[in-house]
């Protein structure tokens, strides 16, 4: 619809094996995902540009090309640790795409454990394509995604209001079949629930507050990220601004090592940085158990750093 040929990701995101989001910054220089070796034969500088989570400038002097054609965003980074918005950068996102005709596209795949409608009702965002998956159908492959009514008029302006073959059309084999619907249709009413996400929420930041007690009483530089159902131990003193930030303070050795010590002791958390969802059965004594553990191994390590 816009004749562009260009896609704007943020450094370090994922969203899924998507060639135009399989790229990152080194050293100034865009280049592939080597660390993943994903889509090697794809040449990055003809289908993206990249820049940081929450630079405004960079993200106004990318859009000045006017050749891209979408922006692909997370609103919160989780992929590469957790990166929330500053103040105001959703507002300065959505006016820039606008002045520069760019379409805005949000990606809800975690971030709708933020609450009903996920961060972009939340936080009243403005996307001209939403797009959501995983959890809405508990556990069974599928995916949605939505655009706005201006979307489709431009939609049936630029294609013509042409009708679709049902086997070419949204859905198909693998994700619009009736078991995969019907699955959906049973999360959505009966699973994300106003109550379950209370509950939700408020576990949340009962697992954060305890962290932070945590790291408070062992006296050790880091931080606890906060969104909605979702909360981060971040090996770092503030929450990162940036994915390359937070990138620079995973470390990896860290992560397997207080993985494997709560492993040890019967609790598995999600063996993809410190990330941890509060589901709508987890109960509050899950919840300090897990606390409890995790301020043990924090605990072992001050004691171990003093020596």
């Amino acid at each position: 619809m816009t004749k562009r040929p260009k896609v704007l990701v943020y450094n370090h995101c994922y969203h899924g094996s998507l060639d135009e989001s399989l790229v990152v910054l080194k050293e100034g220089q865009l280049t592939l995902m080597s660390e993943y070796d994903m889509h090697p034969g794809v040449p990055p500088d003809a289908i993206a540009r990249v820049v940081e989570f929450n630079d405004v400038e960079g993200l106004a002097q990318a859009l000045a090309y006017k050749d891209v054609a979408c922006v692909l965003a997370e609103p919160v980074m989780t992929n590469c640790g957790m990166v929330m918005p500053e103040e105001g950068y959703h507002d300065k996102l959505r006016a820039l795409t606008r002045q520069y005709g760019t379409y805005l596209i949000i990606d809800e795949t975690h971030t709708l454990s933020t609450g009903p409608g996920g961060y972009t009702a939340a936080y009243n965002l403005e996307p001209d394509f939403l797009t959501v998956g995983k959890s809405i159908a508990g556990g069974i492959p599928v995916a949605a995604y939505g655009f706005t009514a201006k979307v489709g008029e431009a939609i049936n302006d630029t294609f013509g209001q042409k009708p679709v073959s049902a086997s070419m059309g949204i859905g198909g084999t693998l994700s619009g079949n009736a078991f995969a619907i019907n699955a959906t249709r049973a999360t959505l009413e009966h699973v994300a629930t106003d109550a379950a996400y209370e509950k939700m929420i408020a576990g949340a930041n009962l697992l954060a507050d305890g962290l932070e007690e945590s790291i408070r009483k062992n006296e050790l530089p880091w931080s606890v990220t906060r969104c909605g159902a979702r909360a981060e131990l971040q090996f770092m003193p503030r929450t990162p601004k940036s994915g390359a930030e937070s990138k620079q303070f995973l470390y990896w050795d860290l992560i397997a090592y207080t993985h494997l010590y709560l492993a040890n002791r019967g609790i598995l958390v999600t063996p993809f940085h410190n990330m941890m969802l509060v589901s709508p059965v987890t109960t509050n004594e899950d919840i300090n158990e897990l606390v409890k553990q995790w301020d043990r191994c924090l605990t072992e390590i001050s004691e171990e750093s003093l020596k």
